[in-house]
């Protein structure tokens, strides 16, 4: 990631990296090879979870817009230059992107193609979190992401903060533009190694999809569309003889179903909360 933002024609940015590793892995990493660039190392071994990560080093930053690119990830030379236009340009207050392989084929998701502005609808369709990119003022208007929702959250919520912040900025009068030819690089994600952490993850992951899913009134029918794709994904699975393939899909369809019970019961104590109805227990 650190040579891919050395590689970058537009210079006029900090990077923050937040270190919640227990030992001195990232330390090594940054003293053995000097950067053009300021580079704020923040150790934070205590607390963990990536959207409280991001929450730490936005606390760090002195530029107008941020971005969270994951350390394993690496961002074309054009991309930054291209994200800083599309900001000026559109006066969008979020900028999202996509993920690509080095030749630009969508890898790890399903994304909607040319650029528009995002209706609720499209969010789920229209971002990944380290090629997403807001100003300063829509962070801080939402409080930054929610802690417990991401991977490393002590909730069993592990994924889809990205669009719970969106969603959060959007209904506080935030404008979000979306282009396809926004896009970074990252290691495809193969369901075919399907160990026993990787159907944990694919729990994990859709029970935080499910959760944003619940928490936001995208309406019954858009909700189940995503718990038909995964059970439609463990049938074809079966169909092709990929058990542990069809277990990966199940163990998703399962996440969601779980996540959005949840999110959906969080929906409830919000707007009980919001009319001054007293509520018992959880």
């Amino acid at each position: 990631m650190l040579d891919s933002l050395e590689a970058q024609l537009f210079k006029d940015f900090e990077v923050i990296i937040v270190d919640q590793n227990g030992d001195e892995r990232v330390t090594e990493i940054l003293a053995a090879q000097q950067r053009p660039f300021t580079v704020q190392h923040i150790r934070t071994p205590d607390r963990r979870g990536l959207s409280r990560g991001r929450n730490d080093g936005a606390k760090h930053a002195t530029g107008e817009i941020y971005g969270f690119p994951d350390d394993d990830c690496t961002y074309p030379s054009w991309l930054l230059e291209k994200v800083s236009q599309t900001f000026q340009r559109t006066g969008a207050d979020v900028v999202n992107g996509r993920a690509g392989d080095e030749m630009g084929r969508p890898i790890n998701g399903r994304f909607l193609e040319g650029a528009n502005w995002t209706r609720q609808q499209d969010v789920f369709n229209s971002l990944i979190e380290w090629v997403s990119f807001c100003k300063r003022t829509a962070f801080e208007a939402v409080g930054g992401y929610d802690v417990d929702v991401g991977v490393g959250a002590s909730s069993p919520w592990q994924a889809c903060e990205g669009p719970d912040i969106v969603f959060r900025m959007m209904a506080k009068g935030f404008r979000v533009y979306y282009d396809y030819g926004i896009y970074g690089h990252h290691p495809e994600i193969s369901i075919d190694a399907t160990d026993a952490r990787m159907q944990q993850k694919a729990l994990g992951y859709g029970r935080g999809m499910g959760y944003v899913l619940g928490k936001y009134d995208l309406g019954l029918a858009y909700s189940m569309n995503y718990m038909v794709r995964s059970l439609g994904g463990a049938a074809v699975s079966l169909a092709k003889g990929k058990r542990a393939r069809a277990v990966y899909y199940l163990n998703t369809l399962r996440g969601r179903l779980e996540g959005y019970r949840d999110g959906r019961r969080a929906r409830t104590r919000d707007a009980a909360r919001q009319v001054g109805v007293p509520l018992r227990g959880r």
